[in-house]
């Protein structure tokens, strides 16, 4: 039996799953601050980190606390219907709900009892418990021939994105509190993030989902989506 305490929580432009990138770096304009927490919110636990581009963040799948691990599982990139084991995929149904994401690191807030790192790249949701940070060496970590077995590469964009004239009017009025809201909506539509098992085929078309503190509509037309409204979210 192991306990491990959370060292920090994730404050992420992601309040729910839907919409959230399959990988960490596919979504540039993804933002999250990683809040170190007492008695981990020291100055020292970060000096030298502040030289190093990317981190790797372990966290806690924590919304699937206590649900059922699956030997196979069906990964999105072997479209949503084809099986494979769980320990050749990064699905969060494992048998101990366990990440690693690669990120960005933009800057760090550091003063006396607060500690902030401030991310890009993210794919991770709001409110997730942070085991551990490391710093990203390339030397290491990046082997140059390496093999992606059945994902070799990063998915292309699968739409075009088109903003209506009122969203797009939404995203100016936004501009002051979320100035990549655009960006960040053109990013994660291009890669599809309905589930895998929607294809290409008909049935729904109309969605929704809440980023950065905004509902998102938008409609699936053909090889194009359209955001079609953008407003604040409730609470």
């Amino acid at each position: 039996m192991f306990t491990f305490d959370s060292i920090g929580v994730i404050h992420s432009c992601f309040r729910e799953k839907f919409g959230i990138p399959r990988q960490p770096g596919l979504v540039p304009a993804a933002r999250a601050v990683l809040e170190l927490l007492p008695p981990y919110n020291r100055v020292e636990a970060v000096r030298g980190l502040e030289g190093f581009s990317h981190v790797w963040i372990t966290f806690v799948f924590h919304t699937r606390l206590g649900e059922p691990w699956s030997p196979t599982v069906r990964p999105p990139r072997l479209g949503g219907n084809r099986r494979a084991g769980v320990f050749a995929t990064r699905s969060p149904l494992r048998p101990n709900p366990i990440g690693l994401s690669a990120v960005k690191l933009e800057k760090i807030e550091a003063a006396a009892g607060s500690v902030r790192l401030h991310l890009t790249g993210v794919d991770l949701l709001d409110g997730t418990p942070v085991l551990d940070i490391k710093p990203y060496l390339p030397y290491a970590d990046c082997i140059s021939t390496a093999t992606g077995g059945y994902a070799p590469e990063a998915p292309a964009a699968a739409f075009e994105v088109n903003f209506s004239r009122e969203a797009l009017a939404a995203c100016a009025s936004a501009r002051d509190q979320a100035p990549e809201l655009e960006m960040l909506i053109r990013q994660i539509l291009a890669q599809d993030p309905r589930p895998a098992y929607y294809g290409k085929g008909g049935g729904k078309q109309a969605f929704g989902m809440r980023l950065s503190g905004y509902e998102v509509k938008w409609e699936v037309k053909g090889d194009a989506v359209v955001v079609t409204a953008i407003a604040l979210a409730g609470e």
